[in-house]
């Protein structure tokens, strides 16, 4: 059976290139019948909180990545990975290394100044002096002294590094916490995950965990790295360009299902295809069709993208939202408007759940129209049509878009005047704006009793 993980350290929130990495894992899973475990990587103690795993927790929750097993933490693994690192001492495949921070550093300083990439020049691979009093080693693993390490990347292809240019990693610090390459070789292989999908970022990192592998005696699982996100300048993706937390387009009023079509679209494909359901990306995703190269965060693609799956929601599923997620705003909208939302024609230009909002308090709490606006629409002309509109619309039994639209259209007719004559003057009355989405929709959303108010006070000017 395939089995993916996601393994994110609990250091802060749970970033747009972590989002796509759980995304490939999970479909990639889901596609094979397979299993995705949620690991924690919480071994930098000093940044690790359970804010961020909550956050981590929260964001995947958000976007519907469900996941089989876990979560694990590798800080109540710590006795399983000294067991390992005591295996490899008994192998001869590992060192105590009782160098000290200053020897270290006066190391790197020497090789830097002879021109040479700063290593561990492995003093203690193979001595047999005495340990040092006072000093707590680190493990080492020995790494192979030659020949190559490679492997078949799902998405790269081949690569090869000559073990010449690895050092002896450290697997268990002073304090007995496993540095990454060491926890993340033996969670893999305790947690038999099959393939591990991850960013390019970690190329480097997997001939050192290859040979790790090959040390225990495991099975390789096979490995696909994901090239990263750039902004669309090229530069590495930042919060400049909208590299924020994935909460926070939750809170921008950005749908789970958008957020995932459009996560899967950054450096995979399917066709032409643009706009899909979590569905289809299950059944369509695979990891031959992954771009070799870095992908483009468009936020402006994301928004039309959001805009074309808030257009499949209902009235209902707008109020339903704003019932759950923001109780204050329902009860206050719904004491001047009926219904809550926003007839199709009134939504078809917004493209955020807060675009729709923010639209509807607007609606709600309408601004005094700017005063050329009020001079050429609510002067004595305008106040005059709308007096006469009034007790038409005082009678209309069916409060709604098309009576509403049916009443203006015999006032226009009976005045013999143009559409805008009479629509203008209502427009402004209503909303305090020149131009809006549909008037007839707008009106309708209102309870009859406030907008009759509001047409009324322009009335009288």
């Amino acid at each position: 059976m395939i089995r993916t993980r996601f393994a994110p350290s609990p250091t802060g929130y749970l970033h747009l290139g972590g989002a796509r990495t759980a995304l490939f894992n999970w479909a990639f899973a889901r596609r094979h019948a397979g299993r995705f475990i949620l690991r924690v990587e919480d071994t930098d103690t000093e940044r690790s909180t359970q804010e961020s795993e909550q956050a981590i927790f929260d964001a995947m929750r958000w976007l519907g990545l469900d996941w089989d097993e876990g979560p694990f933490f590798q800080m109540k693994r710590l006795d399983r990975y000294r067991e390992i690192g005591e295996r490899l001492l008994a192998k001869d495949l590992a060192y105590w290394d009782y160098t000290s921070k200053e020897e270290l550093e006066a190391m790197r300083e020497a090789q830097l100044a002879r021109g040479e990439k700063p290593r561990y020049d492995r003093r203690w691979r193979d001595s047999r002096a005495t340990p040092p009093k006072g000093v707590t080693p680190v493990l080492r693993f020995k790494n192979p002294l030659s020949g190559e390490v490679g492997w078949e990347d799902l998405v790269k292809g081949p690569i090869t590094f000559s073990n010449e240019e690895l050092d002896d990693l450290v697997l268990l610090r002073q304090d007995g916490v496993p540095t990454y390459n060491f926890g993340v070789v033996v969670d893999d292989i305790d947690m038999s995950m099959t393939h591990v999908i991850r960013g390019d970022d970690h190329v480097n990192n997997t001939p050192r965990q290859i040979n790790l592998y090959r040390a225990l005696g495991a099975e390789l699982p096979l490995f696909g790295h994901v090239p990263m996100i750039l902004g669309a300048d090229g530069q590495r993706l930042s919060k400049r360009h909208g590299a924020v937390s994935v909460m926070q387009y939750k809170d921008d009023g950005f749908l789970p299902d958008a957020m995932v079509n459009y996560l899967a679209r950054l450096g995979w494909s399917h066709g032409d295809e643009e706009v899909f359901s979590r569905e289809q990306l299950v059944e369509w995703f695979d990891l031959a069709h992954v771009s070799k190269s870095p992908a483009r965060w468009d936020p402006e693609k994301l928004r039309w993208l959001n805009g074309e799956y808030l257009r499949r929601w209902s009235d209902a599923d707008i109020a339903m939202h704003l019932h759950d997620e923001k109780p204050g705003v329902y009860r206050y909208l719904e004491s001047v408007m009926e219904p809550i939302a926003m007839t199709g024609a009134g939504r078809a230009k917004f493209q955020t759940l807060l675009d729709h909002e923010q639209f509807l308090m607007a609606m709600a709490e309408p601004a005094q129209p700017e005063a050329a606006v009020a001079s050429q629409h609510l002067g004595a002309d305008g106040r005059r049509v709308l007096g006469e509109l009034l007790p038409k619309l005082r009678a209309v039994t069916k409060w709604d878009a098309p009576s509403i639209s049916a009443t203006l259209k015999e006032q226009v007719k009976a005045l013999g005047a143009k559409p805008p004559q009479v629509m203008m003057p209502f427009r402004v009355a209503l909303t305090g704006l020149a131009q809006t989405p549909a008037i007839d929709a707008i009106a309708a959303a209102l309870r009859k009793e406030v907008a009759l108010g509001r047409l009324e006070r322009a009335a009288a000017g």
